[in-house]
């Protein structure tokens, strides 16, 4: 056999080798069993009913204000003479504390001469008073009868001297009440916002010395939406006093940390905003410069936010927002591991749960994990704590039911669901 034959055969050898084999593999194999598909229930997080009492807090934000600002004005003229060492923005007077002292000697003079003129004019009182005295010793004298008329005993006289000596009491008593004038004075414990005159300047009655404000306390003003008003407890006519007003804390970040202050709601605004459709609650901080306590003061400008502390209800459910199927419905896992609808009473939507009434008893199982399409009966596997790590972290307030690895059945141990919060993550 010569080298091209050889070149011919080998091939078709190799070819006619490896379809005989394939045959033998196909004609030998054993049949694959086949069995149904096997129906996975999807797997869902819960948590366990826990009933308990609950307070509503509603959350809002607002402004630091004080609660009265004045323009202090000079009340008399004259050329600044001297001013406090603190008269200036950020400066702290007590209540009746001199603030500016203007040039006093014209008053001073103003002054000398209304007491020269008292002087004469009590004299002249006293004079008149003894003539008037010797004129009626007369008449009796003279053994007239009837009464004499006020000409014959100087009366007229003597009363018109009575009223210069009035006249002049006044005008010592102005004189010196310009001379304290003088002395502009802080007209309550206030701060200093702006001044408006320094050492030299010349002020007129009316011309504005300082702008201050009061720093016994403060007000901020909290806007709340009216459906949360059902939710503070406030008098039906809104008339409310500090003492008995609402607890309010308020935060805010200042001077490096996160801080808070407490305060409650003074008065509710009689209006109604035309533009955001809210009404104003104002709330009441005392002492928010922390001068007896020596706490962080809160000063006004501030931006805060706010939680009001509002009615409480004596038996209440917290569950997440994703417990919630349409309006009033939610979904139960049964002893089957099996999903129920249940109705429930919603009390409040909060940007992160709902407050629920009535519907749940302590124990229930609710799932809060979003599905995409739920029927009354469904099987579900419930989440286990041993898997949680590669999910996410359950809502704020709630924790995740555990469950046996093979998610048949719950564990009968794992703790409820919080049912509590001190504060909504909502906002109006």
């Amino acid at each position: 056999m010569n080298t091209r034959t050889r070149m011919v055969l080998v091939p078709v050898t190799i070819v006619v080798a490896a379809v005989v084999v394939a045959g033998l593999v196909v004609r030998l194999r054993r049949p694959v069993p086949k069995r149904p598909p096997a129906a996975l229930a999807p797997m869902v997080r819960v948590v366990t009913v826990h009933r308990r009492p609950h307070r509503f807090v509603v959350s809002t934000q607002g402004t630091v204000q004080p609660r009265t600002e004045t323009d202090v004005v000079a009340e008399v003229s004259g050329r600044v003479l001297e001013v406090s060492p603190r008269f200036a923005p950020g400066g702290f007077f007590d209540a009746g504390e001199v603030m500016v002292r203007l040039d006093p000697r014209d008053r001073e003079l103003a002054v000398a001469q209304a007491r020269a003129r008292l002087a004469q004019a009590r004299v002249r009182e006293r004079t008149e008073a003894g003539l008037a005295e010797v004129a009626r010793e007369e008449w009796e004298e003279l053994g007239r009868g009837g009464e004499p008329s006020p000409l014959a005993t100087r009366q007229l006289q003597l009363e018109e001297a009575r009223a210069a000596l009035a006249a002049a009491e006044a005008d010592l008593a102005l004189a010196e009440r310009n001379l304290e004038r003088t002395r502009i004075r802080a007209p309550y414990a206030c701060r200093v916002r702006r001044r408006h005159v320094d050492v030299g300047g010349w002020v007129a009655p009316g011309t504005p010395v300082a702008r201050v404000y009061a720093v016994d306390w403060v007000e901020v003003p909290l806007p709340v939406r009216d459906e949360d008003l059902a939710f503070l407890d406030l008098p039906a006519d809104f008339r409310t006093d500090r003492a008995d007003g609402p607890l309010v804390r308020l935060h805010a970040d200042f001077a490096g940390a996160r801080r808070e202050w407490t305060g409650h709601v003074a008065r509710v605004e009689g209006d109604i905003d035309p533009r955001t459709r809210m009404i104003r609650v104002v709330a009441r901080v005392d002492d928010p410069w922390a001068r007896s306590g020596g706490g962080v003061p809160l000063p006004v400008g501030l931006f805060v936010e706010a939680d009001i502390e509002g009615r409480e209800v004596p038996d209440a459910v917290i569950l997440p927002r994703t417990a919630l199927r349409g309006e009033s419905t939610v979904y139960v896992v049964d002893d089957e591991s099996r999903l129920r609808a249940h109705r429930v009473t919603v009390l409040r939507r909060e940007h992160d749960r709902v407050v629920v009434g009535s519907g749940l008893a302590d124990g229930d199982v609710v799932c809060v994990s979003l599905l995409g399409a739920v029927t009354d009966g469904m099987r579900v596997r419930i989440h286990g704590e041993d898997e949680s790590g590669s999910d996410a972290e359950p809502p704020r307030g709630v924790e995740s039911h555990a469950a046996t690895p093979d998610g048949d059945s719950p564990d009968a141990t794992a703790r409820p669901a919080e049912a509590a919060s001190t504060r909504p993550g909502g906002r109006p």
